[in-house]
This record gives C-alpha cells, structure tokens and sequence, in this order.
C-alpha cells in the first residue's frame, strides 16, 4: 500500500481571520474514529462553529462537525462530538496560558491531512470589533484598487 504525503487540505475556517486577530498557529492531531477518517477522505468537514476548550489539562475541539460516513453501519460517529486534540506538553501549556488571559480563544484554522494523519491548525486570537472587521475590509479595497490602478497605468504604458 503506497504512503500518503504531503498536505491535503479539507476544511478552512475563513471566517476566523476576519472575526479574530490571530496572534500564534500550531499544530495539533486529532483522536478520530474509522468512520471519521473515511468522511474526512471524502472531503467532507465543517469547521464554522468549532473552537477549542480546555478541560483539565487537555485541550477538546468542540462544535467541528464531520457528516456520518454514508456507507457506516452501527459503528458510524455523531457528527458533532467533541475531539481530543494531540500537541506536544510545551506546545499544551502555551495554550492553555493563552486561554487563561481574558478575551483570548482558542480557534481552528484548517483542517487536513499531512502525510496521512489528520492534523487541525489551532489559532490563538482575540475577538474583533465591529469597526475592526470595518477597517479591515477597507484596507483590503484600497490595496486592490491601488492594484488594479498600477496594472491598468502599467497596460497602457506598451
């Protein structure tokens, strides 16, 4: 059987840049069961609700939800369970730092495959204001618009 490699990507939270600043990414496994994997295979993953809690000394991905594998029997998973996530001990207690300063979250990223384990990209980050989300989206039309003029003055320059 041949080895996977490299990254293959599932799922991606966009809306996490633009509702939170995020300050630091890292890594993290997932405790997954057969079912999970072979919807996740499928391409099939959602991470619009999901963030991060810890419990304990452990650190839960909660609210991710993977549809039940359709070719499952009794052995299929709930979509919605809650998934222990695997870091390094260091990597853990950065985390869990973070999470206990007030207003910092703990939010996934991506979703994918990385050489054939399923692997989530976790963000710290604070939440943005609405007049944050506002100048954002500003900034970002005037570097396209300033783009667009630079590429049209460069057309008509030949």
């Amino acid at each position: 059987m041949v080895k996977e490699t490299g990254r293959k990507p599932i799922a991606q939270n966009r809306k996490a840049r633009h509702d939170y600043h995020i300050e630091d990414v890292v890594e993290a496994g997932l405790v997954l069961t057969g079912t999970e994997v072979k919807s996740l295979r499928q391409g099939r993953a959602s991470l619009v609700d999901a963030f991060a809690a810890v419990r304990g000394h452990e650190l839960w991905l909660q609210g991710m939800h993977i549809p039940e594998y359709k070719h499952g029997t009794w052995t299929n998973h709930e979509p919605r369970r809650t998934r222990k996530l695997l870091l390094h001990k260091d990597e853990l207690q950065k985390l869990i730092r973070a999470v206990e300063q007030q207003g910092v979250s703990v939010i996934p990223l991506s979703l994918y495959f990385k050489d054939g384990y399923a692997k989530v990209e976790l963000g710290t980050g604070r939440g943005k204001k609405d007049y944050d989300k506002r100048q954002a989206l500003a900034e970002r039309q005037a570097s396209r618009e300033a783009q667009r003029a630079l590429s049209d003055r460069r057309r008509g320059g030949r």
